[in-house]
């Protein structure tokens, strides 16, 4: 099949998961053409992704003349084509924080994307996210474009679903995918019961050939690694509290950060207040190869987040033979098994998150290492990225 990817910023340190469907799907005998409205604004540190950014084409890259032709070709040859998917995102734009403009802006584009996969023989367009990638594939469409689907993560898309029309796109779709029960869940509260059916679960992947056999757990600790971008939603700061409540009975406890953002500056006042410096290291962005290091040398993945979808690093975590420790929200609970592949606490809770580290640090590494065990095997059974990648092959087939 000839299958176009829909983006909007690609590629992204933090959507790795975007790129492993993608060349899963190029392993199976797809073609698979990259089609982002611009290139991810954070700094890229992994080869995969630079790699990416050389395969993708670039609308806006593409300049205001090349666009505006495109869309004075559309009208040319459809006006009433045209007008119908002028009124679609009038309609979306009226309901959108973004607003009409951008929504017109979206219909530009994707008109520039109907050349471009006309020219390249695509036959289904895929985005990820519901917000305005999934916009553009809905209006390629529209416009006479290929069918489409798109993947939802969540939490975002979760916060705004009449904003960002998600009944209406999934509507329009060929089928939408949610990457957990709990976002089916989620999608089916705002889709019209008719269009339940329409709404998969496709789970984000891991390459299994990344993750030999675990290391052995460290000596000495317990060591913590929380891995995400410095956002509120990711909970670092409260990380940050519990760790402070640890360090009293644990001295020996040590936490690395690994990510950036814009709550980087609140981070490391943080940790200054709490008198933390000893105990914890900011690594920044680093490729996956660091990443997977990082797991190895520490005891558990924290993952203290307020909302999320269902987190590629505790997937990560997981296969590389390390316990969770997590909150209890949104699609985890389907993956990480309290007191059988590590620990749930609530959502905000920095006493219960010091309780739940406490609790690891008290246990025998024979136990961790069985937890460990059983985490890997689960995420193994449910996450390859191949089988996952097969999975959404044969919805589009269909």
């Amino acid at each position: 099949m000839y299958i176009a990817y829909i983006l909007n910023s690609y590629p992204q340190p933090s959507h790795s998961f975007i790129r492993r469907e993608i060349r899963a799907l190029e392993t199976q005998g797809h073609t698979v053409t990259r089609l982002a409205m611009r290139p991810g604004d954070a700094p890229l540190v992994d080869v995969q992704d630079l790699e990416e950014a050389a395969a993708t084409q670039y609308v806006l890259k593409a300049g205001a003349v090349t666009l505006l032709r495109a869309a004075a070709q559309s009208i040319v040859s459809s006006p009433k084509r045209f007008a119908s998917a002028l009124s679609l995102a009038f309609r979306c734009g009226r309901r959108s924080e973004a607003g009409i403009i951008k929504h017109l802006i979206y219909l530009v584009e994707a008109a520039y994307a109907v050349q471009v996969c006309a020219a390249a023989g695509v036959t289904h367009a895929h985005a990820h996210f519901g917000t305005n990638a999934a916009a553009v594939a809905m209006l390629t469409r529209a416009l006479g474009g290929p069918e489409y689907s798109f993947t939802v993560h969540g939490p975002e898309e979760y916060d705004a679903p009449r904003a960002l029309s998600l009944d209406e796109k999934i509507a329009r779709s060929k089928f939408t995918v949610a990457i957990t029960s709990y976002g089916r869940s989620q999608l089916s509260r705002w889709a019209e019961p008719d269009h339940w059916s329409k709404i998969k679960v496709v789970h984000c992947g891991i390459e299994p050939t990344r993750f030999p056999q675990p290391l052995p757990l460290p000596e000495g600790g317990p060591r913590f690694v929380a891995i995400g971008r410095f956002v509120e939603q990711k909970g670092q700061l409260i990380a940050l509290d519990a760790l402070a409540e640890v360090i009293k009975t644990t001295p020996q406890a040590h936490l690395t950060l690994i990510g950036d953002g814009e709550m980087r500056r609140a981070i490391k006042a943080r940790i200054t207040t709490l008198g933390l410096s000893d105990h914890v290291t900011l690594t920044g962005w680093v490729d996956e190869a660091r990443i997977l290091t990082e797991l190895q040398n520490a005891h558990a993945l924290l993952m203290p987040s307020f909302a999320e979808g269902l987190p590629m690093v505790i997937m990560e975590a997981m296969a590389a033979g390390r316990v969770v420790i997590a909150t209890y929200i949104a699609g985890i609970p389907e993956l990480v098994l309290p007191e059988k592949t590590g620990w749930l606490v609530p959502a905000g809770d920095a006493a219960a998150l010091a309780d739940a580290m406490r609790e690891l640090a008290k246990t025998a590494p024979a136990e961790l290492a069985q937890m460990a065990q059983t985490g890997r095997k689960r995420v193994m059974d449910r996450h390859d990225v191949q089988a996952e990648a097969a999975k959404l092959a044969a919805y589009i087939a269909s």
